[in-house]
């Protein structure tokens, strides 16, 4: 007769469970919005790649598998933070065409969010890869070649991948509004329709774009042939993008912004992004109680602050040759208690407008050295302007809707101006020895989302997934829509609705996940060296590691 065997049931916490769930891993991740471009990512990392290498095949890849949320013909933000060492940011965002004027515009009252007008920027986001892979060279961190770094995107392009529930679903949405716009239709529209969720979708003139940039290399996106090429169709189309606009621009490096919180350093991007909101907001409420704070406390608290972070960037953020005054100095501890003295606990505030909404991709990856990428990329709204230059298969950007046409506004038209951008990469070391990356895509969304994922995970203790999953909010406008209601996942709790409501606060329900309220993600690097990654359910993606 054999033995038996004793068996004893561990009962373990829900919390406990959450934690062997999250995706772990000893040596590299990486977090996007699309699984394919986590394991172009993840595929880099494998073969010896740095975060940095990681990070530019991801942003290739995504560029060609979530079309409707970013592209080539985008902007794009870097926050690179080292093993040792202050973090890194690049700029990779253009200002607008040399003929970009007012009188270019003549007869709007505003610039037109779609058409070749609202394609008035250069796009960025190529510099900033080529910036981001010196960078890596002269950290030491560059090991593999572009051909390898691009490789998944062009083959992506060429061979199809599965529309995205999301993709079929903005297209849908903006058909009307985009069929007419030069080269849409054939790229987006095959065979006359909108795509189905789940059929092939092809991308032939882009993944010749992209082998392009193999055969001479990211700089002949603006110094090479492919940019006579862009420059020629952009006259042709009546963009106001000349040739000499390509040529001039350049990523830059700059000093991220930096908030000095109880629970260690944070930081963000700096003008012309919002990323001073993004830090307020959590400088703000570092001086509330947020630790014992409740669901509704937590929302209100979070939301309060937000209106007082839009009005600091209202007031100040632009083309940061146009600000007068230096932004960090906002994010210091005098100003901001004033700032938290401001928030009642009893009532919601009264507030202005939010700038709208934004289609975007935030992805972050860590590798086995300890370097650590925050990134986002952009083409504003959905499908950007949707212009698509001919024989490029290149989106083209709307950024430029964000400047006026008033000429005493803050966000004023000028050629060669840099749009305000809501883009902006978070990245924090805690002083408890964990290295974060974390971000979201969704205009007024972003720095909202950032501050509701920094306070569950780090201050309130909740697991990283856990945190990102939970349910959110919007406070302002979203798509096509111009309330500025603080709108609410239905899945929150209804006596946390209901006490928003008893404070003051317009609350609209959305659905249980809604992109309304972003596709977030984080990496977490714990002190015995693992990492613990973080995915958003309401996308397409996945936080893969090895």
């Amino acid at each position: 007769m054999a033995t038996p065997v004793r068996c004893t049931l561990q009962v373990i916490t829900e919390k406990e469970f959450t934690m062997i769930q999250s995706n772990m891993a000893p040596l590299g991740m990486a977090v996007t919005p699309h699984h394919l471009a986590s394991e172009s990512a993840l595929a880099v990392l494998r073969e010896g790649g740095s975060a940095i290498e990681a990070m530019v095949a991801a942003a290739a890849t995504i560029a060609v598998v979530y079309p409707h949320m970013n592209g080539l013909g985008g902007d794009g933000f870097w926050l690179v933070v080292p093993p040792n060492g202050d973090p890194i940011a690049i700029d990779a965002s253009g200002a607008a065409g040399s003929l970009a004027h007012v009188d270019f515009y003549h007869g709007e009252t505003h610039i037109p969010h779609r058409g070749p007008k609202a394609a008035l920027t250069v796009a960025g986001t190529v510099s900033g890869w080529q910036e981001a892979l010196t960078l890596a060279q002269e950290l030491g961190a560059a090991q593999l070649p572009l051909t390898r770094l691009l490789r998944d995107a062009i083959r992506y392009a060429a061979d199809g991948i599965p529309v995205t529930a999301s993709q079929a679903a903005a297209t849908a949405a903006k058909q009307h509004e985009l069929q007419h716009q030069p080269g849409f239709a054939a790229t987006y529209l095959p065979d006359g329709s909108v795509p189905a969720a789940g059929s092939r979708f092809t991308q032939p003139a882009l993944a010749n774009t992209l082998s392009m940039l193999c055969d001479h290399g990211l700089e002949s996106f603006y110094r090479g042939e492919l940019a006579h090429h862009l420059a020629r169709e952009m006259t042709a189309l009546g963009m106001p993008i000349t040739l000499e606009d390509l040529q001039t621009h350049q990523a830059r490096r700059c000093t991220p912004l930096h908030l000095a919180h109880s629970e260690g350093d944070i930081w963000n991007m700096t003008p012309p992004t919002q990323g001073l909101v993004s830090l307020a907001i959590l400088g703000i409420t570092d001086r509330l109680a947020m630790a014992d704070a409740d669901e509704a406390q937590t929302v209100h608290r979070i939301v309060e602050a937000t209106k007082k972070a839009f009005a600091l960037r209202d007031q100040h953020i632009t083309d940061p040759r146009h600000i007068d005054i230096d932004v960090q100095s906002l994010l210091d501890a005098e100003h901001l208690s004033t700032l938290a003295a401001q928030v009642d606990d009893r009532q919601a505030a009264s507030w202005g407008t939010g700038r709208g909404p934004g289609d975007t991709v935030w992805m972050g990856v860590m590798d086995s050295s300890g370097l650590a990428v925050s990134f986002i990329q952009s083409i504003y709204h959905e499908f950007g302007s949707g212009v698509v230059l001919p024989g490029t298969g290149i989106t083209w950007q709307n950024r430029g809707a964000a400047f006026s046409l008033q000429p005493d506004h803050l966000l004023a038209l000028q050629p060669g101006k840099q749009p305000f951008h809501t883009l902006n990469p978070a990245a924090a070391r805690l002083k408890d020895g964990r290295t974060m990356v974390y971000g979201s895509m969704g205009g007024d969304g972003q720095p909202q989302t950032q501050a509701a994922i920094f306070t569950r995970h780090v201050i309130q203790g909740q697991p990283l997934q856990q945190a990102v999953s939970a349910p959110r909010w919007l406070l302002g406008r979203t798509w096509g829509q111009s309330s500025d209601s603080l709108k609410l996942e239905a899945r929150i709790a209804p006596e946390t609705v209901q006490q928003l409501r008893a404070l003051g606060h317009e609350v609209e329900l959305l659905p249980d996940f809604s992109e309304v309220v972003g596709h977030a993600g984080a990496i977490v690097r714990h002190n015995n060296g693992m990492l613990e990654g973080a995915f958003d359910p309401r996308s397409n993606g996945s936080a893969a590691g090895f």
